[in-house]
């Protein structure tokens, strides 16, 4: 029995799909692993790549970077374009403002990372590292 594609909005969609869908994620089985790693849930519970949804449904993903909270507006099997697949849930404000709070502190974070670290230190750079280790040293 094969469906047409208009009925998509009717039928019922595996949970992994629509992740991927949803562009969640890149790939559905990255959607399978992160819903089998209790990385999703659905309406509260952890869910099952197989699991039906059905438009007002809230689902919590947690991607690699990002957390969100949405709720299901319209269910699709295809991956289309961001902007069609951004009408498919609506993003919770408290979310949102979590997710820009997290960006925020994020960019404001230090970033200890020398831009010349290229597996073994130089002899410069071993030099600043040792003054750096011996005013610490003599300091305390």
């Amino acid at each position: 029995m094969s469906r047409k594609p208009d009925d998509t909005a009717s039928a019922d969609i595996r949970l992994d799909k629509w992740l991927w869908a949803a562009r969640f994620f890149k790939t559905r089985s990255l959607a399978g692993t992160a819903i089998d790693g209790g990385h999703v849930h659905l309406n509260g519970e952890r869910a099952k790549p197989a699991r039906h949804l059905k438009p007002g449904d809230r689902l919590r993903i947690r991607t690699q970077t990002e957390e969100y909270e949405v709720l299901v507006l319209a269910l699709s099997e295809k991956r289309g374009p961001a902007t069609e697949a951004r009408l498919l849930y609506v993003e919770s404000a408290e979310s949102e403002a979590a997710r820009q709070s997290r960006r925020e502190a994020q960019a404001l974070a230090p970033v200890f990372d020398h831009p010349d670290v290229r597996g073994r230190p130089t002899k410069k750079w071993r030099r600043q590292l040792h003054y750096f280790e011996r005013k610490l040293a003599g300091s305390e």
